[in-house]
């Protein structure tokens, strides 16, 4: 460690050893004084020996080289927002060992009675979430680097989680729906396939020709689009489970071959949909606006997929596989779309019973 004059300004460098053993060298410049380049150093050293002892602010920075390679681009991208508008400006400065349950409950009081300019709070479901990511920081430091104790923890959870049912459509209102999205092509096929295959906006528009086998009647899902900084971006989708092949039906084959022919030099590696999420969220609005049904939003879309194919009588680990979810993610969510079966178990246990009493 060294601090050196720099023209006006103080500049501190920092020399160590990474866990690979290599040496290493960091250095920030810009110190108005000497005591606060001394201030930077000892922060340094603090954190290179994983000390709870360090600022929030900078086991933040740990917490993101921990991490950042096991976290999607875009999830990150939202966890940053959070903790660079909503956590640092409370937390950066205090020392990781000093923040107390009261510190906690201060801060939530600050989230709960926040007005923006409309005089508008931040909704129960923001509210949870943004505990959520400061109690999963503080966990990190429990778990890996000594923390004794959680205090976001011990006070509890602000807001509330998400509403279990999710709005959708019925058949008879997409069927209202996609009628008035026939003036516009692009707009009908993209709806034809979310509504059908129970895709993910994301996965709809990463699709290219080449994920469609028409022999076969099958829709290859290994592909998601993002656009991040005004880039397209394509990842692999949300989950593993989400890499999967779908059957799509005749009618729906038919269709997409009949936007691919209306699609002018296409070559077989082309996104297909070439749209923004907002385009289609605007469309959204048009189109329920023009049929008269209730606008819900484009994801719940494969919530209609899904409670179409618990109408027709298909099981929780048949449905999870066609959506790239997992069995009892579909069962937990959509529990109160099955039909019961209590009765049913009730009345078979009791012939079991009578049978084996003769």
């Amino acid at each position: 460690m060294a601090i050196y004059k720099d023209g006006e300004n103080w500049r501190a460098v920092y020399r160590y050893t990474d866990w690979t053993g290599e040496r290493k060298q960091t250095q920030k410049r810009g110190f108005k004084t000497k005591r606060e380049a001394q201030a930077w150093e000892r922060e340094q050293l603090i954190k290179a020996k994983a000390d709870i002892d360090m600022t929030f602010s900078s086991f933040v920075e740990l917490y993101r080289t921990d991490l950042g390679m096991r976290i999607k681009e875009h999830t990150w991208r939202t966890k940053d927002s959070i903790i660079e508008k909503k956590l640092l400006p409370y937390f950066g400065k205090k020392r990781l060992s000093e923040i107390q349950p009261k510190d906690i409950i201060a801060w939530q009081n600050e989230m709960i009675n926040y007005r923006d300019e409309n005089g508008k709070p931040f909704s129960p479901v923001y509210l949870k979430t943004l505990h959520n990511q400061l109690s999963a920081i503080l966990n990190h430091a429990v778990r890996f680097y000594g923390l004794s104790v959680n205090p976001a923890a011990k006070v509890g959870n602000m807001g509330k989680a998400k509403s279990k049912e999710k709005p959708f459509w019925t058949k008879e209102e997409y069927f209202k729906f996609i009628d008035e999205m026939m003036d516009k092509p692009l707009s009908y096929y993209a709806f034809e396939t979310l509504y059908w295959t129970g895709i993910r906006l994301g996965e709809l528009l990463a699709l290219t020709p080449s994920d469609f086998d028409f022999e076969k009647k099958t829709l290859s899902i290994s592909k998601s689009y993002q656009r991040f900084g005004g880039k397209d971006v394509i990842t692999l989708p949300k989950t593993e489970n989400s890499i999967r092949v779908i059957n799509i039906p005749d009618f729906l084959c038919e269709e997409i071959q009949e936007y691919l022919n209306s699609l002018y030099g296409i070559k077989p590696n082309d996104r297909m949909f070439v749209v923004t999420k907002s385009y289609l969220h605007h469309e959204m609005n048009r189109g329920s606006k023009a049929a008269g049904v209730k606008r819900i939003p484009i994801h719940s879309l494969r919530h209609s997929h899904i409670s179409h194919l618990i109408e027709l009588g298909f099981s929780a680990v048949a449905i999870a596989k066609r959506v790239g979810h997992q069995s009892i993610d579909i069962t937990y969510n959509y529990a109160h779309m099955f039909p019961s079966t209590q009765v049913e178990m009730a009345n078979k246990l009791e012939n079991e019973r009578g049978e084996l009493l003769g």
